[in-house]
C-alpha cells in the first residue's frame, strides 16, 4: 500500500518537472504566440509540437493528439493519406469529438482549417482551451471564466496594489502575476521588491520564474502587454488558466505526502482499537451471562409490595445498570465498524476477532439477554395485576355494597305509608307513575345485587383472606331486596285499586268539562249578540236582524235541555262520591266552570231577548218611516227634474225659432220665465221633503236617481238661462236702435248664426239647432252648461264678435258672404282646436 502511494505521487511530480521549450518567434496576431504556446505545453507531452499554429493543424493529425493529450480519452484513428479528403476527414474527427463534449463549433469547418484560415484556427483553438482548461474550474460554486476570475481575486485579495477584476487591464502592471506565484511559491518571488511603475520588469519577472521553475512555458511578451490600451483577454485567460493547473497540481504532491504520514498513523490506530474491542467484548459477554440466571427466577410473591420491590429492583437493572452496557455494545459496534472501514480503506486485511467474540456473537448474547429481560418484566406485570385484581375486587364490592345500601335506606318506610288514601286521582296517577318509577330504578338495581355476588363468589374462588366478612355482608344485602320487592308488589296494588276508584269520577269531571265549555262559549256569544249595537239604513237590513234573532229564540229549548244535562253530569259526581266514601278534594280539576255560573248566564240571557225583541221592533218602525220619506221625496224629485229638462229643452227651441219682432219676443220671453217662477213652490216642498230625509239621516235613494244638489243646480241654471236670453234680446234692441239695422237684417244675422249651430250638435244631448252654438250673446250660457270648454268659448266668443263689426261696418257688403265665408271655414277648420281657432283669428283679417 505505501509502495503504491509512493509511485503515484512520483509519477505525477515526474509530469510537471519536465523543461518547458522556447515558443517560436513567428510573428501571428495579436493572441497567436499565445495559443501556439498553449499547445505546445500540451503536444510535448506526446513527444511533439507546433511551429505555425495555422500551417500545423491541416493535416488534422496533430489537432487530434493535441485533443486525446488535454482529455486523457482515445479519438477515432486517423487517415495517414496526404490527399485533401483525408485532411478534412481528420479535421472532422476532431471537430466530433469537440462537439461531443457539449462546445457548439459555430461557423467552424473542417474545409477552413485544411484551408489554413488563420481566424477559423485561432478560434477552434479558443474553444478548445475554454472546453478543457478553464470550463472545469470550479470555485466556490462558479466555474470557467468567473470560476478563473474568483479563484485570482481570492488568491491575490491580501496583495496591495493588486485589484483583479477582469482578464485585461487588472494584469498590465505585472503585480497580479507576481502576486499568484508569490501566495503558491513564497520562496520563487521578492514581492516587496516589486514596484508598480515598473510594469515590464514585473511581467517578465513572472513569466521566466514561471517557465524556469513551474513548467509554464512563456505565453505573453510584456512589450506588447504594456504597450497595448487594453490587453487580449482571451491570451490573458489562457496564461492565467496555466497557473491555475500548475498550482493545483503541486497541492496535489503536497496532500500526497501527508497521505504517507496519515497511513502510519491509521495503522497504529487500528491496532489500539484491536485490543480495546477485544477486552471490551470479554466484559460485555460476562456480563451478560452474569444477568440472564436472575432475569430468568420466576419465583411467586405473596402480596403486592413484595412484588412492586421485585418491580423496582428490575427498574434499577433498566435504568442504572443496562444503559452503560448498550452504550458499550453501542460502542463495541462502532469500534468494529470504524475498524473495518479503515482497514478496507487503507486495502489491509479485515480484522477478525477471537473465537466467541464477534460482533454477531455478541449481538445473539445480548438478543438472549433481552428476551429473559421481557419475560421477567411480563411476569413481574401478570403478578402485580393478579395481586391488584384481588385488591381491586374487594375494593369494588365494598363500594357497591356501600352504594346498594346507601339507596335502599329509607325504602321499607316509603313502600308502607298509606299516603293514595288521602289523594285525588291525579295524585294517584302520579303516584302511580312514581312507583313505576321507582320500578324501574329497583329493577336496574338488579345488576347490582347481582354483581355485588358474583364479586362475592370470585373473591371466594380467588381464596381472598377476608373472604368471611364479605359473604356476611353479601347475605345481608341480598335479604333485604327480598323484603323490598315484596313491598314494591303491595304497594303497586293498592295504588292501582285507589285508581280505579277514583277514574269514573274522573270521567264524569272529564264529560262536564267537555259539554260545559261549549255551553258558556255559546251563552257568552249569545250575549254578546243580545248586547250588540245594530245599524241598519233599509227595511231589508233590520228584517234580517229579525230573521236572525227569531232563529236563535228557536233554539233556546234546545240549549235549555243541555244546561240540564250538564248539571244532571255533576249531581251524578256528588252521588258517587257520598255512596262510596270518596271525599273530593276541591273544585273540577277540568274546568273552571261551576253549575252557578252557568244557571246565572242563562237567566242573565232569558232577560236580554225581550229587550232585544224591542230594540229590533223600534227600529223596523224606523226604517218603515224612512222608505216613506224616500218614497215622497222620489216622487216630487222625479216630476222637477223632468220638468227642469223639458224648460230647458224648450228656452233652446224658443231661442232658434222666435218669430216676430224684437219687442215681441220679449214680451213671449217675459211669459215664460212668469211661468217657470210660478214653479217655485214645486222646489220649496221638495226642500221641505230634503230636510226630513236629512233629518232622518237617511244617505241614498233608490227610488230616484235625483239628489238636492243635482236639482238645485238645474233649476238655479233654467232661471240664469232664460234671465240672460231676455237680457240678450233686450241688448239687441238697443244696438238694433244705436245702429239703425232694419228688422229683415237681423233675421238674415239670425239665420246665419242659426247655419253654424246646425253643423254639429253638442256631445251632451242638446239639439242641434241650439241659440248657444255660435251665438256670442249665449256664450256664457254655453260654458254654464258645460257644452264647450271655458278656454275655446272665449276665442270662438271673439271670432264670432269680430264677423258682427265686420258686418256691422260694411267689410262684408252683403250678409250672406259673410255667411259663406264662415260656412267655408267651417268645413277646412275644426274650430274645436284651440290652434286653428287661433290661426283662423289672426288670418282672417288678412284674407278679407
Amino acid at each position: 500500500y505505501r509502495g503504491t502511494e509512493l509511485q503515484t505521487e512520483a509519477g505525477f511530480v515526474s509530469v510537471f518537472s519536465v523543461q518547458a521549450r522556447m515558443i517560436s518567434e513567428i510573428v501571428q496576431r495579436e493572441f497567436g504566440d499565445t495559443f501556439t504556446a498553449w499547445c505546445n505545453s500540451h503536444l510535448r507531452k506526446a513527444g511533439t509540437q507546433i511551429d505555425n499554429i495555422e500551417e500545423d493543424f491541416r493535416d488534422g493529425l496533430k489537432l487530434m493528439l493535441l485533443l486525446e493529450v488535454i482529455s486523457g480519452e482515445r479519438l477515432p484513428k486517423p487517415e495517414r493519406g496526404k490527399m485533401r479528403v483525408h485532411k478534412i476527414n481528420n479535421v472532422n474527427k476532431a471537430l466530433d469529438f469537440i462537439a461531443s463534449k457539449g462546445v457548439k463549433l459555430v461557423s467552424i469547418g473542417a474545409e477552413e482549417i485544411v484551408d489554413g484560415n488563420a481566424k477559423m484556427t485561432l478560434g477552434m483553438i479558443w474553444t478548445i482551451i475554454l472546453r478543457f482548461a478553464i470550463q472545469d474550474i470550479s470555485v466556490e460554486e462558479t466555474s470557467a471564466k468567473e470560476g478563473l476570475l474568483l479563484w485570482c481575486q481570492r488568491k491575490t485579495a491580501p496583495y496591495k496594489n493588486v485589484n483583479v477584476q477582469n482578464f485585461h487591464i487588472s494584469w498590465k502592471d505585472g503585480l497580479a502575476f507576481n502576486a499568484l506565484i508569490h501566495r503558491h511559491r513564497p520562496d520563487l518571488i521578492d514581492y516587496d521588491s516589486l514596484r508598480k511603475d515598473d510594469p515590464v520588469t514585473n511581467l517578465n519577472n513572472a513569466f521566466e520564474v514561471a517557465e524556469k521553475h513551474l513548467d509554464i512555458p512563456k505565453m505573453l511578451d510584456a512589450e506588447d502587454i504594456v504597450n497595448t490600451a487594453r490587453p487580449d483577454e482571451k491570451a490573458i485567460m489562457t496564461y492565467v488558466s496555466s497557473f491555475y493547473h500548475a498550482f493545483s497540481g503541486a497541492q496535489k504532491a503536497e496532500t500526497a505526502a501527508n497521505r504517507i504520514c496519515k497511513v502510519l498513523a491509521v495503522n497504529q490506530e487500528n491496532e489500539q482499537m484491536m485490543e480495546d474491542y477485544e477486552k471490551l467484548a470479554s466484559d460485555l459477554l460476562e456480563w451478560i451471562r452474569r444477568t440472564i440466571p436472575w432475569l430468568e427466577n420466576r419465583t411467586q410473591e405473596k402480596t403486592v409490595n413484595d412484588m412492586q420491590a421485585k418491580q423496582e429492583d428490575f427498574r434499577d437493572y433498566r435504568c442504572v445498570h443496562k444503559p452503560p452496557k448498550v452504550q458499550e455494545k453501542c460502542q463495541l459496534e462502532i469500534s468494529f465498524n470504524t475498524l473495518q472501514t479503515k482497514l478496507r480503506l487503507s486495502s489491509r486485511p479485515a480484522f477478525m476477532p477471537s473465537e466467541g467474540r464477534m460482533v454477531s456473537d455478541i449481538n445473539g448474547a445480548w438478543h438472549t439477554l433481552e428476551g429473559a429481560e421481557k419475560g421477567y418484566e411480563e411476569w413481574i406485570l401478570s403478578e402485580i395485576r393478579r395481586l391488584e385484581r384481588l385488591e381491586h375486587l374487594a375494593e369494588k364490592f365494598h363500594q357497591k355494597a356501600a352504594i346498594h345500601e346507601s339507596w335502599t335506606d329509607g325504602k321499607e318506610a316509603m313502600l308502607t305509608q298509606k299516603d293514595y288514601e288521602t289523594s285525588t286521582l291525579s295524585e294517584v296517577k302520579a303516584l302511580l307513575k312514581k312507583h313505576e318509577a321507582f320500578e324501574s330504578d329497583l329493577a336496574a338495581h338488579q345488576d347490582r345485587v347481582e354483581q355485588i355476588a358474583a364479586i362475592a363468589q370470585e373473591l371466594n374462588e380467588l381464596d381472598y383472606y377476608d373472604s368471611a366478612s364479605v359473604n356476611t355482608r353479601c347475605q345481608k344485602i341480598c335479604d333485604q331486596w327480598d323484603v323490598l320487592g315484596a313491598l314494591t308488589q303491595s304497594r303497586k296494588e293498592s295504588l292501582e285499586r285507589t285508581e280505579k276508584q277514583l277514574e269514573s269520577i274522573d270521567e264524569l269531571y272529564l264529560e262536564y268539562a267537555k259539554r260545559a265549555a261549549p255551553f258558556n262559549n255559546w251563552m257568552e256569544g249569545a250575549m254578546e249578540d243580545l248586547q250588540d249595537m245594530f245599524i241598519v239604513h233599509n227595511i231589508e237590513e233590520i228584517q234580517g236582524l229579525i230573521t236572525a234573532h227569531e232563529q236563535f229564540k228557536s233554539t233556546l229549548p234546545e240549549a235549555n235541555k243541555e244546561r240540564e244535562a250538564i248539571q244532571a253530569i255533576q249531581a251524578e259526581v256528588q252521588k258517587i262520591a257520598q255512596s262510596n266514601g270518596i271525599k273530593l278534594s276541591g273544585a273540577n280539576p277540568y274546568t273552571t266552570i261551576t253549575p252557578e255560573s252557568i244557571d246565572n248566564k242563562w237567566e242573565k240571557a232569558m232577560q236580554m231577548v225581550p229587550q232585544r225583541d224591542s230594540a229590533l221592533q223600534e227600529e223596523l218602525n224606523k226604517q218603515n218611516s224612512n222608505d216613506t220619506l224616500r218614497a215622497k221625496f222620489a216622487t216630487q224629485a222625479n216630476a222637477v227634474g223632468a220638468y227642469i229638462q223639458a224648460k230647458m229643452e224648450e228656452i233652446g227651441r224658443i231661442s232658434i225659432e222666435m218669430n216676430g219682432t224684437l219687442e215681441d219676443q220679449l214680451t213671449n220671453l217675459k211669459d215664460y220665465q212668469d211661468t217657470i217662477i210660478s214653479y217655485q213652490p214645486e222646489i220649496n216642498t221638495l226642500e221641505g221633503d230634503h230636510q226630513l230625509i236629512q233629518e232622518a239621516l237617511i244617505f241614498d235613494n233608490q227610488y230616484t236617481s235625483y239628489t238636492m244638489e243635482h236639482l238645485r243646480v238645474g233649476w238655479e241654471q233654467l232661471l240664469t238661462t232664460i234671465a240672460r236670453t231676455i237680457n240678450e234680446v233686450e241688448n239687441q234692441i238697443l244696438t238694433r236702435d244705436a245702429k239703425g239695422i232694419s228688422q229683415e237684417q237681423l233675421f238674415e244675422y239670425r239665420a246665419s248664426f242659426n247655419h253654424f249651430d246646425k253643423v254639429r250638435a253638442p256631445s251632451s244631448g242638446l239639439t242641434a239647432a241650439s241659440p248657444h252654438r255660435c251665438c256670442p250673446f249665449y256664450a256664457d250660457e254655453v260654458s254654464v252648461l258645460g257644452l264647450r270648454a271655458k278656454q275655446n268659448i272665449i276665442i270662438y266668443n271673439r271670432m264670432c264678435k269680430n264677423i258682427k263689426q265686420m258686418v256691422l261696418k260694411g267689410i262684408f257688403r252683403r250678409l250672406p258672404s259673410a255667411v259663406e265665408f264662415c260656412g267655408s271655414w267651417m268645413k277646412m277648420y275644426d274650430y274645436d282646436s284651440m290652434e286653428k281657432q287661433s290661426k283662423f283669428i289672426c288670418v282672417l283679417p288678412a284674407s278679407l
